[in-house]
């Protein structure tokens, strides 16, 4: 899958419509059903297509996506997708949207987290590309309930600029759990595995390494199993090296998505960093809606980050890392093990919690 079928720069989108006789509105709808073949919907096997004109005259495309196994409500909307994608790639507002279904409620609602939500044109395309009649979306959603009712004016939306306040402390990365099970790689490993990795460690860091090594890998390694060969198998023997290399970039980015959540409304910012087996890397933040339910998980928005770069399969996802604010009254963590562990079981899921502007950092 190729990342410029997700976004498409404002040069190669001006062409494309020169190329084809048509203006920017007018090659928004005929990008749509090709937009519909990108959907992952396995359990409706109903592919739905959106596409999005920004205000830098970038093209993003939006699908929906489902997971087999999980709750429908894991499920992401072509809409949101959209919106992340826009946010993923900086894009600072959303001003027409092409899409091949009317919009649900529920994606009416979430896009009501925009500024001046009202004015974004949308055409419902349903597979044919002849009228192009926009409309504000107030028309399909006249008396809205979003952020006005609840923020004031000044708080930032979704798709503006924001910073969280939550910050890391510097974890040494000799205590990194990834490089503590090759290091101990000749050890037995049996039922004292555990026991046998902490011993190698000074009393100082033992309780910090029962806090960062996951319970999922707690249980490779007390089961006698290896997290690398369980990995290797998919990733060509490159794992460790892949952890090592990239498990301090995994973390800041997750940090990085948590510090750029949307969450007015709970205060609970969260961000996950995803990395896949060839080494890429992406990530997403948590984004709250005014009415809650139409809110999204920070997982499926590092997924959108992983599909609209191209990633393939989920099960190539082989490591994920979640940075939440600690003692949150809204908590990810236990969701995103779900999610994860469903759609890539072998995948190894890590959590920092932080203090807003601690000398702690996360933990």
């Amino acid at each position: 899958m190729d990342r410029s079928r997700f976004v498409i720069e404002s040069s190669e989108a001006e062409s494309m419509a020169k190329n084809s006789d048509l203006n920017l509105l007018q090659l928004l709808p005929s990008l749509v059903k090709s937009a519909q073949t990108l959907a992952r919907s396995p359990i409706s096997n109903f592919p739905v297509g959106a596409v999005g004109l920004g205000s830098t005259g970038r093209i993003f495309t939006g699908v929906n996506l489902e997971f087999p196994g999980l709750p429908l409500h894991h499920s992401v909307h072509a809409e949101q997708f959209l919106i992340t994608n826009l946010a993923v790639h900086g894009e600072p507002r959303l001003r027409y949207l092409a899409v091949s279904a009317a919009p649900c409620g529920h994606c009416r609602q979430f896009l009501q987290e925009l500024r001046c939500a009202s004015d974004v044109q949308f055409l419902i395309t349903d597979g044919g590309s002849e009228n192009l009649d926009f409309k504000p979306l107030f028309e399909i959603l006249p008396n809205p309930f979003g952020p006005r009712d609840l923020l004031d004016e000044q708080t930032p939306l979704l798709l503006e600029k924001k910073s969280n306040g939550l910050s890391l402390s510097t974890i040494d990365a000799n205590q990194s759990p990834f490089l503590l099970e090759k290091r101990n790689k000749n050890l037995s490993l049996s039922n004292d595995s555990k026991h046998n990795i902490r011993l190698s460690l000074s009393n100082d860091s033992k309780h910090q390494l029962d806090q960062q090594i996951s319970p999922s890998l707690l249980e490779r390694l007390n089961n006698g199993l290896s997290l690398s060969n369980q990995l290797d198998e998919q990733c060509n023997g490159t794992v460790y090296e892949l952890l090592a290399k990239n498990e301090f970039e995994l973390k800041n980015l997750a940090l990085k998505a948590a510090n750029n959540s949307h969450a007015p409304y709970s205060g609970s910012p969260s961000g996950v960093a995803l990395m896949d087996c060839d080494g890429g890397i992406c990530s997403g933040s948590y984004m709250e809606s005014a009415a809650y339910n139409p809110s999204l998980g920070p997982v499926q928005a590092a997924l959108v980050a992983y599909v609209a770069r191209g990633g393939g399969g989920y099960e190539r996802i082989v490591t994920a890392v979640l940075v939440e604010k600690g003692g949150a009254v809204v908590r990810q963590e236990d969701t995103a093990r779900l999610l994860l562990k469903v759609i890539s079981p072998k995948c190894e899921f890590r959590v920092f919690h932080c203090d807003a502007w601690s000398s702690n950092g996360c933990k």
